[in-house]
């Protein structure tokens, strides 16, 4: 089994409901044990990490099938993982790096009045940008995520263009009010991927 078809995380519905959630060498395995072929044909298999159905060829044997999967997914180069270049360093222990920035005068003397002068605040500034940069990143990808599971599969449900407007102007309440009367499975599989889409509930 490949490193990546290792990592890939689903839930199969069988119309509105679920019935297997987990890797997709469990999800599958589990499948093809409880379901005929015509169930089969009806499954639909959606990606945890980003809502998007996942097409799988069920045809054959189990090994088959995970066979074939692995062949989708590919196997990841342990050059990713090992071959990392190295990196040259101003102080190993901190693992500093030194370069150029322009500044004018006055973002200069501002930072040379700051705690821990320009250096310490430069890397402070850097760190909280990339923070907010992180959590802006995550609630866009929680967005899209319950976005592709609601086209996919709650396109007809009653409120259904309502519940997409307060998902992206991230009002959570409103959210959750008009998917409450959603099929159980999928509110609650919607309400999985859009744990993110709503940072206020966070703080």
């Amino acid at each position: 089994m490949s490193n990546a078809l290792a990592g890939f995380y689903c839930t199969a519905f069988l119309g509105e409901g679920v019935v297997a959630s987990g890797s997709l060498q469990h999800v599958v395995a589990t499948v093809k044990d409880a379901l005929g072929d015509r169930d089969l044909a009806r499954l639909l298999l959606f990606d945890d990490s980003t809502g998007k159905p996942a097409d799988v060829d069920f045809r054959g044997r189990i090994d088959d099938v995970l066979k074939r999967l692995g062949e989708q997914f590919g196997e990841l180069p342990d050059e990713e993982v090992n071959d990392q270049p190295a990196r040259r360093v101003g102080r190993p222990k901190l693992g500093v790096v030194s370069g150029e920035v322009t500044l004018l005068p006055r973002h200069w003397e501002w930072l040379k009045s700051q705690p821990g002068g320009a250096s310490v605040t430069l890397r402070k500034l850097i760190d909280e940008a990339r923070r907010a940069g992180a959590t802006q990143s995550h609630i866009r990808e929680s967005q899209e995520a319950a976005y592709n599971f609601m086209t996919a599969m709650a396109g007809n449900f009653p409120q259904y263009e309502e519940a997409l407007r307060a998902l992206y102007a991230g009002d959570s309440d409103r959210f959750y009010r008009f998917i409450d009367g959603w099929a159980p499975d999928i509110r609650s599989y919607v309400k999985r991927l859009a744990v993110n889409a709503f940072p206020e509930e966070h703080l």
